[in-house]
């Protein structure tokens, strides 16, 4: 035996040793629970709000939230067919038009294209349309993709649809057998906004007869837009753009000669037939369950854009990006699109110095001043950032932005001067400035 003087000690040390080895086993464990103690990314909701400033989706208001803010209801109940024929008459409005057909399908923009062309063509039916920006191609491939024979006029991106070259097209086309044309009228890859006037004045010139199929996702009730007057025989817009609603509806106005070509169209539809929605929609019922809230939405936003006027919808958005551009002047920057006939009114889209990745921009911005920009798209990725103020929007809501971007900027090692591009658009913004409609008496 040990002295007793002796086993105390080697106690404590068999006891450490035993420790130890405990330890070893748990530590993994000890680790894995502090590194799973971290919070998520993007866990942190940040004080004051989100600047959202991309072209969709966008800022929506208060009005319209309380409007779409419903308990869930019952569309096949009594209420719903005069509601539901109302908010349909009430979209053409926006469309700018009295003698076009509305529909409005639980979907997107992008069900809106489908629905245009399958509604209205056959397979293998002849469509010109241009290229100029990542949605136009999108719109194209769909077309490949459901079997029609697609001429493209491919287009510089940061330029709108060359009108003598859609004529020169038609004029060729001596058979009349190509069925359609369609144009993107607002390009938000690339901040261009197309003359659909003028597209119509170049198939009239060639005396052709194509139907007129217009993708206004982006400029519909923000930008002039005038179906009957243009003859544009579908046109498409959706839920999360200038109506400034969530993402979720598109909306379709269809022409009597639309219409007419849907009797013989033969192209494989389904979910977005016409056909079912000519049936159901007269008696202000849907062929699918409707998006309730979405509706209520829909008639606020409209209301909204009748108090204050189609006219001055188109004006206000003129104003905003017109000191958005006095801001990229401002900068020593220029816009992507060069010429001033089709420069958007919805978004600016901003070149960047080469060696500035405009990834940083946008990624700076949202990291560190809860800002969202666009970034630009496709073959023109790294090389633009997209600013939006479409929508529900005006000038204070601008200046935000804009004092954002440049912070962003500067973050990503652009020699921005503080307050160069902000300054100039509110010298713009100072100088163009109104009374805001009903407040007159503050400043008798």
């Amino acid at each position: 035996m040990l002295p007793a003087m002796v086993q105390p000690a080697m106690q404590r040390s068999l006891l450490q040793a035993a420790l130890g080895r405990a330890l070893a086993q748990v530590q993994p464990f000890v680790e894995q629970a502090s590194t799973s103690a971290q919070p998520a990314p993007f866990s942190y909701t940040p004080p004051g709000r989100n600047h959202l400033f991309v072209p969709g989706p966008v800022n929506i208001h208060d009005r319209v939230l309380r409007a779409m803010n419903v308990p869930g209801q019952n569309h096949r109940d009594p209420w719903f067919a005069d509601f539901y024929k109302g908010v349909l008459e009430d979209t053409k409005f926006i469309f700018g038009t009295k003698e076009a057909t509305p529909f409005i399908f639980p979907g997107t923009g992008t069900g809106g294209w489908e629905a245009a062309l399958t509604n209205t063509l056959s397979p293998g039916d002849k469509i010109v349309t241009f290229r100029y920006g990542l949605f136009s191609h999108l719109w194209i491939d769909m077309m490949t993709r459901l079997g029609l024979d697609v001429t493209v006029i491919d287009q510089v991106w940061g330029e709108g649809a060359d009108e003598a070259a859609l004529e020169a097209v038609l004029r060729k086309d001596t058979g009349k057998k190509i069925k359609a044309v369609a144009v993107v009228h607002n390009e938000t890859t690339t901040g261009v906004t197309s003359d659909i006037k003028g597209v119509r004045k170049a198939i009239d010139a060639a005396n052709h007869p194509a139907l007129l199929l217009v993708d206004g996702v982006s400029s519909i009730g923000a930008l002039e837009f005038k179906m009957d007057d243009w003859r544009v025989d579908v046109a498409v817009t959706g839920s999360q753009k200038a109506l400034s609603l969530p993402t979720g509806l598109g909306y379709v106005a269809a022409s009597k000669k639309a219409l007419e070509a849907h009797k013989t169209a033969q192209m494989k539809r389904c979910y977005y037939d016409f056909a079912d929605y000519l049936r159901s929609n007269p008696v202000g019922s849907t062929p699918y369950t409707p998006s309730i809230p979405l509706l209520y939405g829909t008639k606020e936003s409209i209301s909204m854009l009748r108090d204050e006027g189609m006219d001055n919808v188109v004006a206000r958005h003129h104003r905003l990006a017109e000191g958005v551009r006095q801001a990229v002047a401002g900068w020593g920057l220029t816009t992507l699109c060069k010429e001033p006939r089709w420069k958007s009114d919805t978004l600016t889209v901003v070149e960047v110095p080469a060696g500035i990745d405009s990834n940083k921009i946008v990624k700076n911005a949202y990291a560190k001043y809860d800002l969202s920009l666009g970034v630009g798209l496709a073959q023109i990725n790294g090389k633009v950032f997209r600013i939006g103020h479409l929508g529900n929007m005006n000038e204070l809501m601008m200046v935000g932005a804009l004092g954002g971007a440049e912070m962003a900027m500067r973050d990503a090692g652009m020699q921005i001067t503080p307050g160069s591009g902000v300054g100039k658009a509110i010298e713009y913004w100072h100088s163009t400035s109104k009374v805001i409609p009903t407040r007159e008496s503050l400043l008798a």
